[in-house]
């Protein structure tokens, strides 16, 4: 057995605590936790700790709060930890040199895609939003850039058809605590692998914007799916509705399919049907069958219980309006 680590793990959402569990769990020391400041959250605006907060107080591991690490202490208060390495799962910042030389194996980060592919802050969201059939986590050495460090070790999955950001969210988070003890038992026995990333493979994450999120029938049906999959949960695609009386109202798209139909004859955007089966919608390619919708102000419901209340917004031969800003 190899001598264990000193830690330093950095992160905040849930995603990052499944990974602090599993070092928690593993032969491996936690000596102190870094997380954003408390943020305020829900009605009543009340500080709230992030996930990562919370598992380490339960497990009395110190936790530190920097807004950033540009002050002097703070970098000083890293410093004198002494760790052995320092472990970085959505931590939300970017380190400065000073903190990446200060463990005597620097920093490693866990990231959600197979590097050099995805860079950036939504790897996930902007995978599935591309069509690819396989992702994965990489866990690299950290250096300056954005996602830029050698690569150490990586763990792969396929996507399936009909995966989400959410399920595919949960995969990675099972399959990254694993290939993150792996790598610090590569770490701990001293000679372990980095391999350069190719920049000219490299593609860019950028962070998800809810101005693209609404459906552009523009696009083939195909594209439109991939985008309401990458983009469920959060933001949520949608459709925008202009009623007989002028009014806009934001309809979102929690389930639809692709079908196969000649569309060439029609306008993108354009309703072909309308009943208990679905909303179907002409695209540029194919068509679009809307399931599950969701109403201003109202829960998801099937297009059955929706055409109950609304049928006059989705009447066969008229087409969808909105901006068609999406892309």
């Amino acid at each position: 057995m190899t001598t264990p680590l000193n830690i330093v793990f950095a992160g905040t959402p849930d995603f990052a605590a499944q990974h602090l569990q599993a070092l928690i769990d593993s032969e491996h020391h936690v000596i102190a936790a870094y997380c954003p400041p408390d943020k305020p959250a829900g009605r009543g605006k009340k500080l709230t700790a992030c996930a990562t907060k919370v598992l380490a107080q339960s497990h009395d591991i110190p936790v530190y709060q920097p807004n950033n690490f540009k002050e002097v202490q703070d970098q000083l208060d890293l410093k004198a930890l002494n760790a052995d390495v320092m472990v970085v799962v959505a931590y939300g910042l970017l380190l400065p040199k000073v903190i990446l030389d200060a463990p005597r194996l620097g920093c490693i980060n866990v990231h959600g895609s197979l590097l050099p592919k995805w860079r950036g802050a939504a790897p996930i969201q902007r995978s599935l939003e591309a069509g690819d059939t396989e992702t994965g986590v990489t866990i690299m050495q950290m250096d300056e850039g954005l996602d830029t460090g050698d690569m150490i070790l990586k763990a792969s999955c396929p996507i399936l058809p009909t995966d989400t950001s959410a399920s595919l969210y949960e995969k990675l988070a099972a399959l990254g605590p694993q290939a993150l003890v792996d790598t610090l038992a590569l770490m701990a026995a001293g000679d372990y692998p980095r391999e350069e990333q190719d920049n000219e493979q490299a593609t860019y994450a950028a962070k998800l914007d809810k101005a693209q999120a609404e459906i552009n029938w523009q696009q083939s049906a195909r594209d439109i799916d991939l985008k309401r999959r990458a983009y469920f949960p959060w933001p949520g695609c949608h459709i925008n509705l202009v009623d007989q009386e002028g009014k806009s109202h934001t309809v979102k798209v929690h389930q639809a399919s692709e079908i196969e139909q000649d569309v060439s004859a029609l306008s993108a955007g354009e309703i072909i049907s309308a009943d208990k089966t679905g909303i179907v919608v002409a695209t540029s390619e194919n068509a679009y069958r809307l399931e599950v919708l969701q109403l201003p102000g109202k829960k998801p419901l099937p297009v059955q219980d929706v055409l109950n209340g609304r049928a006059e917004w989705f009447v066969a031969g008229q087409s969808i309006t909105g901006s068609g800003q999406g892309n």
